[in-house]
């Protein structure tokens, strides 16, 4: 074991620093020692010194009196002096006396060695000095005048200084003398320090490998769960070491904890083995019965399971029991089980409890062989429960393993493992499968009135222009608007406004012919494709349907009674055009020119309008092709803010052409531009204005930048991309390009190749209006989304309706999965705002967070 090794290493290192620690302390020890000893014997000296100076001193000083007294001369002193310069002593000395003023008043002046400032200082103070000088010890003392030296001295009166002493004496032999000796003592004394650090560190080392080779020896024969309880013995040592003890005691209790905790190897290989089975993919959404199939005689291979069941509730529907047997069982098992089953789903949860009407379904996973007959006692079952309120989701599922398994309470803890796993699983399973049939329904329907919307109308009017190409024969579609609905919106409220559209929604149903299609395009406009009808036979349906939608009244909340009238446009392939988008922008025109001639009133095509829908579309094109070439696309910035701080961190460019009428939006001309192939140089004429406008502004956030699916098949777009963004020093992680969802699905290949490459180049990607279309889930997966717009239509209608607010949540949980981030297209007011912060939703963009305005604001 590594921590063995490791702990075999730090014994040896311990005692390694034991060793050098006591030596360390030992040497350390003896030099201090050895100094402060030094020191004290060196002042002794110094001092022994003084006290003989004093001696001497006092000692000359009272033959001085002496010879004084018999009457000495200065030359008699001086040989005095001369004679006690030889004698011998411990130290020795020399002695100098200077007269003072008082004595050269009385006997004059005599040649004397200069005084210096410490004789001064003697014979002004009076007091006596002593200093040491180099290897000497000098001392001055004052010799001062008493009642006998008054005979003599005339001037003097009693204390005055007649004259000051002077001892050198020369303490450096007796030192040197003293320091053999005391070195000789020490170096004798050296080696016992030493001796005593081995025999401690012997000591330590002895007790400290004692305690850690028991330990050793107690951890390497630990081999099994069972081995732990081993360590115990850890508690008779006695290591001599408090935090030793203490470590070997915690060692302990961790044995105790890992005891209740821990599994050996088979039963984690066996658990493993079963989980590695559970992942969800989106086969496994559609095909979960033969999936549970599976994974049942996956588990089969690692332990006896004879049966899987599960049951859910998905908001407020109820899923059929299924009971999955491993094997074909007989009519008495099915029939048995079925019974217990039922029993241990109602014991987990009241939810279940009056499931009368519940139909239960049998699946076998290998029906190549059959069970034994079975009873209660032949099988165990374990079994887990999920509720949750909110999503609305509740389930049990269950096991039913071989009775023996469960007798290992290890084995029985990861089988409830698996269950919970299984639980997860087929719980999520059963939440996407409907979540997913849920988005997809309204991926194509609008959520308001269940008709199609415009997304599904634009593709069904293509299948039938190829439709009626093929077969030769004419068809026609109808634009209704309802008139003045914005009084009613705003006299009566929004809800009241969509219950009015609803109703009017079943009224246009009810006036069409079987196998006409209708949508809603937005707001209160709705289109009708009415397939083989000529101008005479759509005249005839526009005619019904005005007459049955006049006669619709509703009760508003003031209890008046309110109706409305309905203006009505038509136009014929191919008599009017022969694409879709001129086809309806010739019935859009004729519905407009309705209103515009009084309202409630159907208006069909005539030659003139022909030829001034054809005249405009010329003039409009000539119009676009102009701005291009002469590059007056003028890019215009929309702010999308950060939800949680509210602050701006990016913008998504429009474009827009200025005109002699005023500018021209993006949705004017578009059309015109792919008609003309000259949208991707038009995407191109855009960039090189945004990226000029980024680099004269100095932004550095994100830019979202629409991108026609028509440039896609052009080789020489991208490097035109690029050379832009080198031109102009682009950052390219700042940059997004935005592609339709709805505008994806006919160029799938080509989509992905495309975005390989701006992801290569470091470009982000997002993907427009998504939940708009039919794959949105496929292109999570196919595609390597940064950003998602949510359509604005879920989250203009989700502050309304439940089942919106389930598909925007379904969304966000997906983008999260995928670490994806999110933007709210269509933030219209406050209320909006607040349910998409309160949704967590990242990003944020409509009018009630910012206009598209021409300036781009730096933040």
């Amino acid at each position: 074991m590594s921590f063995l090794k490791e702990i075999t290493q730090k014994q040896y290192r311990l005692k390694s620093f034991v060793c050098i620690a006591v030596l360390i302390a030992s040497y350390i020890s003896f030099n201090v020692t050895y100094l402060v000893v030094s020191s004290i014997y060196r002042h002794a000296f110094i001092k022994n010194a003084d006290n003989v100076s004093d001696a001497i001193s006092q000692q000359i000083f009272n033959s001085m009196l002496q010879l004084m007294e018999r009457g000495w001369n200065r030359n008699e002193l001086k040989t005095f002096l001369d004679s006690i310069k030889g004698v011998r002593t411990q130290f020795p000395y020399n002695v100098e006396i200077f007269r003072g003023e008082i004595v050269e008043r009385d006997y004059g002046k005599i040649e004397q060695p200069d005084m210096g400032r410490n004789i001064k200082d003697a014979f002004g103070s009076g007091d006596a000095i002593t200093y040491k000088d180099n290897s000497n010890v000098i001392n001055i003392y004052p010799i001062k005048a008493d009642a006998k030296c008054l005979k003599c001295h005339v001037h003097a009166r009693v204390g005055d200084v007649l004259g000051v002493m002077k001892i050198r004496q020369d303490i450096s032999p007796a030192i040197n003398e003293a320091k053999k000796r005391f070195n000789l003592f020490f170096f004798m004394l050296f080696p016992i320090p030493f001796i005593m650090a081995g025999a401690i560190a012997f000591f330590l080392n002895k007790k400290i490998k004692s305690s850690t080779d028991f330990f050793h020896r107690q951890v390497s024969e630990i081999n099994s769960i069972k081995d732990l309880t081993k360590l115990n013995n850890l508690s008779i040592i006695e290591t001599g070491f408090k935090e030793f003890n203490e470590t070997l005691s915690e060692v302990r209790e961790l044995s105790k904890k890992i005891r209740s905790l821990a599994v050996d190897k088979d039963i984690l290989e066996f658990e493993i083995k079963v989980l590695e089975k559970f992942v969800i993919t989106s086969e496994v959404v559609r095909d979960w019965k033969e999936y549970v199939g599976y994974l049942l005689l996956e588990v089969n291979k690692v332990m006896e399971a004879y049966t899987l069941f599960s049951i859910f509730q998905v908001d407020e529907v109820f899923y059929d029991l299924e009971i999955f047997w491993r094997n074909t069982p007989t009519e008495f098992t099915k029939q048995k089980f079925e019974s217990i089953v039922m029993r241990h789903i109602r014991d987990k949860s009241s939810k279940f409890s009056d499931l009368t009407e519940l139909t239960t379904n049998h699946n076998i996973a290998d029906p190549s062989s059959n069970l034994p007959e079975l009873d209660e006692r032949d099988i165990e079952f374990q079994t887990k429960s999920l509720i949750l309120d909110v999503p609305q989701i509740g389930g049990v599922v269950g096991i039913g393993v071989q009775s023996k398994i469960t007798d290992n309470p290890i084995r029985s803890l990861v089988i409830d493992g698996i269950l919970t796993t299984l639980l997860n699983v087929v719980g999520s399973i059963k939440a996407i499968s409907k979540y997913t049939k849920d988005l997809e329904y309204y991926a194509t329907r609008d959520p308001l009135t269940n008709l199609y919307n415009q997304r599904v109308f634009w593709e069904l009017l293509g299948y039938e222009i190829g439709r009626a190409k093929r077969y030769g024969y004419k068809f026609s579609i109808l634009v209704i608007d309802l008139d003045n609905f914005k009084s009613i919106n705003d006299s009566y409220g929004h809800a009241f406004g969509d219950k009015f559209l609803s109703e009017f929604a079943i009224k246009v149903k009810e006036s069409l012919r079987q196998g006409d299609i209708l949508a809603r395009y937005g707001g209160d406009e709705f289109v009708v494709v009415l397939p083989e009808a000529d101008e005479e036979q759509a005249f005839i349906v526009a005619t019904r349907s005005k007459e049955h939608l006049e006669s619709l009244y509703l009760t508003a909340p003031d209890g008046t009674y309110v109706k409305a009238t309905v203006s009505i446009g038509l136009s014929v392939f191919p008599d009017h055009a022969d694409n879709a988008k001129d086809l309806f922008i010739f019935a859009d025109n004729m519905m407009y020119r309705a209103k515009s001639e009084g309202k409630s009133r159907i208006v069909v095509p005539t030659q003139k309008d022909i030829i001034d829908v054809f005249k405009a579309m010329s003039e409009k094109s000539f119009t676009v092709s102009s701005a291009i070439e002469q590059k007056k696309i003028i890019p215009y910035f929309q702010p999308i803010i950060n939800i949680q701080t509210g602050k701006i961190e990016c913008y998504e460019v429009f474009s827009r052409i200025q005109t002699d009428k005023g500018l021209m939006n993006a949705s004017e001309f578009i059309d015109a531009a792919e008609r003309l192939g000259a949208i991707s140089k038009l995407d191109l004429v855009l960039m090189e204005k945004v990226f000029e406008r980024i680099k004269q502004n100095g932004y550095d956030g994100y830019i979202f930048i629409n991108l026609s699916t028509k440039s896609l098949i052009l080789s020489e777009f991208i490097p035109g991309i690029l050379k832009l963004t080198k031109q102009y020093d682009i950052n390219h992680g700042k940059i997004i390009f935005e592609i339709t969802e709805r505008d994806t699905v006919k160029n799938i290949s080509l989509l992905e190749k495309f975005v390989d490459n701006l992801k290569f180049n470091g470009f982000g990607f997002a993907i427009d209006d998504f939940g708009s279309g039919l794959s949105s889930f496929h292109y999570v997966k196919r595609f390597p989304i940064d950003f998602i717009k949510i359509d604005g239509d879920f989250i203009r209608s989700m502050v309304r309706s439940e089942k919106d607010m389930a598909i925007v949540k379904t969304m966000i949980v997906l983008a999260r999965e995928f670490n994806i981030k999110t933007v709210a297209e269509y933030v219209e007011n406050k209320d909006i705002l607040a349910a998409v912060k309160a949704l967590e939703i990242d990003y944020g963009q409509g009018y009630y967070v910012g206009s598209p305005l021409p300036d781009l604001i730096t933040t």
